[in-house]
């Protein structure tokens, strides 16, 4: 039987309306999941929604005001309350998995929502500390911090928090069929700290953290510096890179070779999320020129997991 795949429409100023549409018109998604989507009926309307293609749950923005697409109060309130009403319907077991189109954190922030993102609301509705993921065909990396100031990120990396990512990083690279998933861990200085010379959170932290990871039976490498690391990740001589901040993961995700569109999701939750690897895209909103590619695959990534499951 197909899972019943729940999907919020995002930010309705944004491109999400318009990429859920195309994606629901993909003959493969159509093949591997029933979909449900909830979001602004007009915005919705606007890209192509009708009846015929799936069921819709309208959370209806205020009518738009201003000409050009922008970050506004009323989308972010109107999509941050679709979100929530997502949250309750999948946490209530109607459906098998939620795909979330992108959000503005700016409008989230004009709506006074009580946090900037998806993975932040999430982890505050379930009292749980989540993982940040994001797969592109063979490629798999995972968050140690997200959203994090550079220069407050020293002060956020412990042990304690490698550890807890890293073990959620097995749990999910399990979940994609890996019996005994090998994981390297990214540097945080450069050359890996030279020894102390140029940083001594290798030392101090992240070598600590491996021992005591590879005590509990994981099999983990590094810290290896970023762009060894990844040279070696893309070469296949680990199944997950664990990156400790959002740029070394994202840009050379984004970046490597390969025509497969990067998803991202998040694990250790109660349910399955995935989104696409991208944001609201308001300066091309509206026009008909978004590529569904990645929500398309966000779809289907959340369909395989939902069937494992």
């Amino acid at each position: 039987m197909k899972p019943k795949i729940l999907i919020t429409a995002g930010d309705p100023l944004g491109i999400g309306p318009e990429v859920t549409v195309k994606a629901l018109r993909n003959p493969a998604v159509r093949r591997a999941c029933r979909p449900f989507v909830i979001g602004d009926a007009a915005a919705l309307a606007a890209a192509g929604w009708t009846p015929a293609l799936c069921p819709l749950l309208p959370v209806n923005a205020p009518p738009r005001r201003s000409a050009a697409p922008r970050p506004t109060a009323g989308g972010g309130a109107a999509s941050l309350k679709a979100v929530l009403l997502a949250y309750r319907l999948v946490r209530s077991g109607l459906f098998r998995a939620l795909v979330t189109a992108p959000v503005s954190k700016e409008a989230w922030a004009l709506a006074g929502a009580p946090q900037m993102a998806h993975t932040d609301l999430f982890r505050a509705l379930e009292h749980k500390e989540p993982l940040m993921l994001f797969s592109r065909g063979p490629v798999n990396a995972a968050l140690v911090t997200e959203h994090v100031p550079m220069k407050d990120l020293a002060g956020k990396l412990t042990r304690g928090l490698v550890m807890e990512k890293a073990l959620l990083f097995r749990g999910a690279l399990k979940a994609l069929g890996f019996g005994r998933p090998r994981i390297k861990l990214c540097a945080l200085n450069p050359h890996a700290g030279d020894g102390g010379v140029t940083g001594r959170e290798e030392a101090e932290i992240l070598l600590p953290a491996l021992k005591a990871l590879r005590r509990r039976g994981l099999r983990a490498a590094g810290p290896e510096p970023s762009d060894a690391a990844w040279a070696g990740h893309l070469a296949g001589d680990s199944d997950g890179l664990l990156c400790l901040y959002h740029d070394q993961a994202l840009t050379p995700l984004k970046t490597a070779p390969g025509a497969a569109p990067a998803v991202h999701w998040t694990w250790g939750l109660s349910f399955i999320r995935t989104s696409p690897a991208h944001g609201t895209a308001f300066d091309i909103a509206g026009r008909g020129r978004a590529d569904a590619g990645g929500m398309a695959e966000a779809i289907l990534f959340a369909a395989r997991l939902a069937r494992r499951k």
